[in-house]
């Protein structure tokens, strides 16, 4: 019976501590890389990487541009990027991907998400027989692997071993954690693939974006088939050279339009935009510069 009973306290003190474990888990986003802030301890660069704390994990979006930048800026914050979950990679321009050398230094067994396209920077498989067409007719020492190719060619990664999953389609990687892939249609831009995170909150929707290439109103349209009440939205929303009409537009659709709750931009928005958004959102802009730290709702 003393054995039962003790067990039982066991159980409950095991319960007890599990959930005094959760309720210390941070919900928040910390800002580790961007061009503006207010903290003079860091370092201010041209790019993005965001880590994002939610429901118990730990996800880094994107890495910024120089891998001694992010370690710096880490480890001021006191940001341990040995303890991630996964990493998103939001399209391939070298301002969000070049911290990735020092993410892959401590952290080489993470995995990583990132868009699918072909013959990637990330890496890409695509099937010989369809890869390209084939003549029968040449002698075997000018054909590609003698006339026997493998059936599926490895394009290879900038970074060999790195763990990537290449993804191409919406899809649910965590519960409640989303990944949204659009194409740009923009010129200068055109056919870039970029990724967006999107997490349910019992507040309406957590948006992360790196650069909006494909535009964020297709990005904030598609993210509403996940959850038509948005929270808030971070990131770079890519208005950085658009005319005065455009950056009035932009921040009347997101707070007429789509009722964005809140706003935290940061990166490549541009200063216009963030002024306009600024008058848009009144208290409901956050602000977000690198080192910033913003509570996420539970």
């Amino acid at each position: 019976m003393k054995q039962h009973i003790s067990l039982f306290a066991l159980a409950v003190i095991v319960l007890l501590l599990a959930g005094m474990a959760a309720a210390e888990t941070p919900t928040r986003i910390t800002i580790l890389y961007d061009s503006f802030g207010k903290n003079p301890a860091l370092t201010m660069d041209w790019g993005f990487a965001a880590l994002v704390e939610y429901a118990g994990k730990r996800i880094l979006f994107d890495t910024g541009g120089n891998p001694d930048i992010l370690a710096r800026n880490a480890a001021t914050k006191n940001v341990d990027l040995t303890r991630l979950d996964f990493v998103v990679m939001s399209h391939r321009h070298g301002d969000h991907m070049g911290g990735l050398t020092y993410v892959l230094k401590v952290n080489p067994n993470v995995k990583i998400y990132a868009p699918k396209e072909r013959s990637g920077v990330y890496g890409d498989d695509q099937p010989s027989s369809t890869w390209y067409r084939k003549d029968a007719s040449l002698p075997a020492e000018q054909r590609y692997y003698r006339g026997a190719p493998p059936e599926i060619l490895h394009m290879g990664a900038a970074w060999p071993g790195a763990h990537f999953q290449l993804i191409d389609k919406n899809i649910e990687i965590a519960p409640g954690m989303y990944l949204i892939a659009l194409v740009s249609d923009k010129p200068g831009t055109l056919e870039l693939k970029e990724l967006s995170l999107a997490i349910k909150s019992p507040q309406g929707l957590i948006l992360i974006v790196g650069c909006s290439h494909p535009g964020v109103e297709r990005i904030v349209h598609e993210a509403t088939s996940i959850d038509s009440h948005l929270y808030i939205l971070f990131g770079g929303l890519h208005q950085v050279q658009a005319t005065d009409a455009e950056v009035d537009r932009i921040a009347a659709v997101l707070h007429d339009q789509y009722k964005l709750e809140r706003v935290a931009p940061g990166h490549c928005t541009g200063e216009p935009e963030f002024a306009a958004l600024k008058r848009a959102f009144g208290d409901h802009y956050v602000y977000a510069g690198v080192g910033s730290v913003v509570d996420l709702p539970e």
